[in-house]
């Protein structure tokens, strides 16, 4: 039996100190400054857990925190379901399968405050020919003046912005199955739904929670495209929790409970996850080892 290189971990300090240098210690920082009332550069107090106390007791935070979990919920339960049926309708090879693939990835591409300008002008009842068309056939559409139409125009924002990597993903994880799989199905005669429980949903399992945990992540933390499209509004409708820091942090500089939100932010967003992995993920942790 072989012992163990260990050399090879000197290949990964590179990797651990910029890791180091652009998130530990940023954190680090971040941690500081919600224990402290900073006057200036040179006079601070120590206040301990005060701004924590004072952010969990701030209603604005708990109504902003309620509209992202509303809007985290309603995102993927439109873009996983559609990813996966986008991705079933997709031709297995040939030319027509690469040109679709590549238009089907495009809106991934767009940064997102480009996104939201799109949008922005796309859903006008003026000149946008989205807002525009509902406008004509007789529905009163202005996302800007009404708080539903503000939100089903955030909604198919996000699912056009980001239904493509679902599709991509799923995609992949169905062209990955085996044709044996597929040829034993069809020689037992079984139905789409049948092929689709038993033989694609149990394998796509590991690649839909990647979906979902990328896709619960970036919603919860979804800043540009609500600034760019209502500016949180109309009133407070579309602020969501990023929104809600940033004007605590740069509007109204209010350093210390701004870094104490931002804490409990980050461990809400990681409890999230961490629960929805554990519920879900893959079970499957042995590794078996051979000795020759």
């Amino acid at each position: 039996m072989k012992p163990n290189n260990q050399r090879a971990w000197l290949l990964v300090l590179p990797i651990v100190a910029i890791v180091a240098f652009s998130a530990v210690v940023p954190l680090m920082t971040v941690v500081n400054y919600s224990v402290q009332d900073i006057f200036d550069v040179d006079n601070r107090l120590f206040v301990g857990f005060d701004w924590y106390r004072e952010a969990l007791r701030d209603p604005r935070l708990w109504d902003a925190a309620g509209r992202q979990l509303m809007f985290s919920a309603l995102v993927l339960g439109i873009e996983i379901p559609l990813g996966i049926f986008v991705a079933k309708t997709l031709p297995i090879s040939g030319r027509r399968t690469n040109v679709l693939l590549v238009l089907v990835a495009l809106p991934l591409l767009v940064p997102w405050n480009v996104v939201g300008t799109i949008w922005q002008i796309f859903a006008r009842g003026d000149i946008g020919l989205f807002g525009y068309a509902l406008n004509a056939i007789g529905i009163d559409f202005n996302y800007t003046q009404d708080v539903v139409d503000a939100w089903v125009t955030l909604v198919l924002l996000d699912v056009w912005h980001w239904t493509s990597l679902v599709v991509l993903l799923t995609y992949a994880g169905l062209r990955a199955i085996p044709e044996p799989y597929y040829q034993a199905a069809e020689l037992d005669a079984a139905s789409s739904w049948q092929v689709f429980r038993f033989v694609e949903w149990p394998r796509l399992r590991g690649v839909l929670v990647i979906a979902v945990l990328l896709r619960l992540m970036d919603s919860l933390m979804i800043y540009t495209e609500p600034f760019v499209l209502t500016g949180g509004g109309p009133g407070n409708s579309t602020t969501f929790l990023s929104q809600h820091l940033t004007t605590m942090a740069v509007g109204q500089f209010d350093v210390g409970p701004a870094a104490a939100f931002s804490i409990i932010y980050f461990l809400v967003i990681l409890a999230l996850c961490w629960t929805f992995y554990t519920a879900v993920g893959p079970r499957d942790h042995v590794v078996q080892r051979g000795a020759e």
